[in-house]
């Protein structure tokens, strides 16, 4: 009775707290209908797009009301959304330059590509990029270094030492806790199990790791040697010296930049280039200023279908991949007849080994009857590339993080901590593996066994689907599989990817491949207003409030360890690349 009186407690206290929500928002809505509605002003003669870096860049924008509600004031920038406002850019005769800002900014070094460049292809048009800033990140700067002029404040610092990807062991916590985490795994460079079960990392993980944060540290160094005229050897000679601790003239030496100077000068230089006189404003433009209000707008004609498959695969939560949904997605793709060819975004570290393959399977259907092409964003790895590799092509930045084709189960065992606690256990089988898996004993070796075969054989047709995808045979294939992790340069020397190239490569390919050349380009899934967002699932982002984003880490290890009892193609750790 008592669990009775909490539970009907618990919802009338949501649908109240819900229609609290729901009026407030009907207000919020209306008056940023209303200010969305009046901020689209023409773009004046003379403009200069601002794009400032600041937040964390994400592959598609969405409206969150969540966000505005909570005290988390961070941004959030659409990739999406900032290379269509650099396209409209470039083709309005109105808009001169493009002013880079940069902040505190995060973003995978393959999205940050896609935008150099967007910027590269603003250039040749002969309109001007100026970038300017008093900390520029690593990242930040790599981007910046695209400009005609890099600007630095006279105490300002640039972020050029290399690149570091680590990772966290939780083993001796685990131990001291009394859980004991039971690991059955195919492919030798397979790691993500590693957190749990050592200290420090395998020979073999060691291995990997450094020849992946090699490959992409090579490419950003390319890059930039050939937009700011610098030899690569003397950048990796920079950046072995602790460039955020050289002087301000130093960095100009060095030619990372073209001048010190405060921000005012940087607006006086900017109206030199566009002729205006020292007492006029220049005309700014926001990149929301430029993007087209097609959110509800209906398409006809042919289509090129741009679906997207951001996130880990079923893990829980409405953030990632739901297979069930992309592949249905897929499926209604496949016989729409105004389609003549599918782009699949890929941006995902994997997760589900069954969700993933039946994602693989409506990737096969689309290819029955009209190209499909991917485009790896920062990650297409294990299930992202199981996903991915029946595509007729794919495309990948240099910096992509690829392949890992292995598999992976890991099932805790916390009898010791039910011990240390004082909780006892004992269970009544009809059958010997009734009770499998069971978190409160340790598995048996019969148990261990079958496990092994059940894994093996998953990764045995993980290897071989990525094999006839790719036309390779499997002892080919599974040279390079092994759950090992690669760039994308390193991958497209090995024929995991055939070119490199963005999400804008990759549609041109696919329309050149269903050869036509008038069309739309219509994405999945439609982007959600406010109000739909809520109404599909209103507790939507309530865990950022009252849990708080200096948990959410926490939060994510935690609900990983929950799941990881199924069978997994995910990604060794979380790469993370400083």
């Amino acid at each position: 009775m008592k669990q009775f009186i909490k539970y009907v407690l618990a919802t009338m206290t949501g649908l109240s707290l819900f229609s609290i929500v729901i009026f407030f928002f009907g207000i919020f809505s209306l008056g940023v209908l209303v200010a969305i509605s009046d901020s689209k002003n023409p773009v004046l003669p003379n403009s200069v797009l601002s794009i400032h870096l600041e937040g964390n860049l994400v592959d598609r924008s969405q409206e969150d009301i969540w966000s505005v509600l909570s005290s988390d004031e961070s941004l959030v920038i659409g990739l999406d959304d900032v290379l269509k406002s650099i396209e409209e850019a470039k083709r309005n005769d109105n808009i001169k330059g493009i002013y880079i800002s940069a902040g505190l900014f995060e973003g995978g070094y393959a999205s940050l590509s896609e935008i150099r460049r967007a910027l590269l292809s603003f250039k040749e048009t002969g309109k001007f990029i100026v970038a300017y800033s008093g900390a520029y990140t690593q990242k930040c700067y790599y981007l910046a270094s695209v400009a005609d002029k890099i600007f630095l404040n006279g105490e300002g610092i640039i972020d050029l030492n290399g690149i570091s990807s680590s990772t966290v062991f939780y083993k001796n916590l685990l131990q001291n806790i009394g859980v004991d985490m039971q690991v059955i795994k195919v492919g030798t460079y397979k790691s993500f199990s590693e957190q749990y079960t050592n200290t420090e990392m395998s020979p073999a993980n060691r291995e990997q790791m450094q020849v992946l944060t090699s490959s992409i540290w090579k490419s950003i160094l390319q890059e930039i040697s050939e937009s700011r005229g610098v030899p690569v050897d003397s950048l990796d000679a920079m950046a072995s010296s602790f460039v955020s601790f050289q002087t301000q003239m130093q960095c100009v030496d060095w030619k990372l930049v073209d001048g010190i100077c405060y921000y005012d000068e940087v607006e006086d230089y900017i109206r030199q280039l566009l002729g205006l006189d020292e007492d006029e404003e220049v005309p700014v433009v926001e990149p929301k200023d430029l993007l087209p209000d097609d959110l509800m707008e209906e398409k006809s004609g042919t289509q090129i279908a741009v679906v997207y498959a951001i996130g880990e695969i079923d893990n829980g939560t409405m953030e990632g991949i739901n297979s069930s949904e992309l592949s249905k997605t897929l499926r209604e793709l496949a016989k729409n007849k105004d389609v003549a060819a599918v782009v699949l975004r890929v941006n995902s570290p994997g997760g589900s080994a069954y969700g993933s393959e039946q994602i693989w399977r409506a990737t096969q259907l689309v290819k029955e009857k009209k190209p499909i092409i991917v485009s790896m964003g920062d990650y297409a790895a294990s299930g992202g590339y199981y996903l991915s590799c029946a595509a007729d092509r794919i495309f990948a930045e240099p910096t992509t993080v690829t392949g890992s084709i292995g598999i992976f189960c890991v099932i805790p065992n916390a009898e010791k901590l039910m011990k240390k606690i004082g909780i006892d256990y004992e269970s009544v089988n009809t059958n010997p593996y009734a009770d499998v898996p069971n978190l409160m004993r340790p598995l048996s070796d019969s148990e261990q066994r079958i496990m092994q075969g059940y894994v093996d054989r998953g990764y045995k047709l993980f290897v071989n689907r990525c094999a006839v995808g790719r036309t390779m045979q499997y002892y080919e294939l599974e040279k390079i599989a092994q759950g090992r992790v690669w760039s994308g340069a390193s991958a497209l020397e090995l024929g995991l990817v055939d070119e490199l190239g963005g999400l804008d490569e990759a549609i041109e390919s696919a329309a050149a491949q269903a050869q036509v050349f008038g069309y739309s380009i219509v994405e999945y899934p439609a982007k959600k207003t406010l109000l739909e967002t809520l109404s599909e699932k209103p507790s939507l982002g309530m865990d950022k409030i009252f849990l708080g984003t200096e948990l959410k880490k926490e939060k994510d290890v935690l609900d990983r360890i929950r799941r990881i009892d199924r069978m997994q193609a995910s990604l060794p750790y979380e790469i993370v690349m400083q």
